[in-house]
């Protein structure tokens, strides 16, 4: 019977062992993933939004907010399923703060577009060539635009032809506005014809375009922070009842049934939104 029990023992804690081996080398191996991700993102994602980080911060604080975030959720609702759901959001979030930023700089840069054309073509029709205007919009603009010409010259210094890099910063730049000038000028370049015109009528366009953007963000804004306002009223008042009432807020987050309520809530949610959003989104 000792023998049995002793064999029992030994079998229980191999078995033990082998199951903790496997998940250290998993997890590793996932961390080591990670880590390798974050690397990218900090070299080459926010190095092309000429944001330089070193790398072994974001790893920090990654693990911080791994640390941090699922304590929170678990001291504002003491529900371990919501808390484990929300390691999802220091997964997610490097790559959504990334692409926020990105989105800014291409908006930034688009409303400086304009008066770079202006002012390019003013500089070619004083006599300046095309490298020479460049050169000066560089000197006199801001970030993001002169950052984004700043690079293109550089590569053209380096032995990179004109056309090639224009097409590099085309593919930094994913705005049509862009692919236009981009097109316009190596055409221009090719088989000629007056740049500085064709620079000045793109500029018209862009003037007038964004105009009656202005107007119609300006006329749809109430019904975006209505959209905004309805989609957090509700979630507002659930996390108010759960401090007022949380006896009776209790099987919301402690059932079956009531997740079920919440994954309801959250799917109808976020199609109320999307649905006001699309409203409300009009493309010029």
């Amino acid at each position: 019977m000792n023998m049995m029990l002793v064999l029992l023992i030994i079998t229980v804690l191999f078995a033990v062992g082998m199951l903790g081996f496997v998940a250290s080398n998993w997890l590793g191996a996932m961390a080591g993933k990670r880590v390798d991700k974050l690397k990218a993102t900090a070299e080459k994602d926010l190095g092309d939004l000429f944001i330089f980080m070193d790398y072994r911060k974001l790893v920090y604080v990654n693990i911080a907010a791994f640390l941090f975030v699922p304590v929170v959720v678990w001291v504002v609702t003491l529900n371990p399923i919501l808390a484990a759901i929300s390691l999802l959001l220091p997964i997610l979030a490097p790559k959504l703060i990334v692409n926020f930023i990105r989105k800014r700089r291409m908006e930034k840069f688009r409303y400086q577009f304009p008066d770079a054309l202006v002012m390019i073509s003013s500089s070619m029709r004083a006599g300046a060539s095309l490298s020479v205007a460049l050169e000066n919009l560089v000197r006199e603009s801001k970030a993001p635009l002169n950052q984004e010409f700043a690079l293109m010259l550089r590569n053209q210094r380096l032995g990179v032809s004109f056309d090639d890099a224009l097409i590099k910063m085309e593919e930094r730049i994913p705005l049509q506005e862009f692919s236009l000038f981009s097109a316009g000028t190596r055409i221009s370049r090719e088989v000629g014809g007056n740049l500085a015109d064709m620079l000045d009528a793109l500029a018209d366009t862009m003037f007038k375009t964004m105009q009656t953007e202005g107007k119609i963000k300006s006329l749809t804004s109430q019904g975006k922070m209505q959209g905004i306002v309805m989609s957090g009223l509700p979630l507002l008042m659930m996390f108010a009842l759960n401090i007022l009432e949380p006896v009776a807020m209790h099987p919301l987050f402690h059932s079956l049934l009531g997740w079920a309520v919440l994954a309801l809530i959250a799917v109808m949610e976020f199609m109320g939104y999307m649905f006001i959003r699309k409203i409300t989104d009009i493309d010029v």
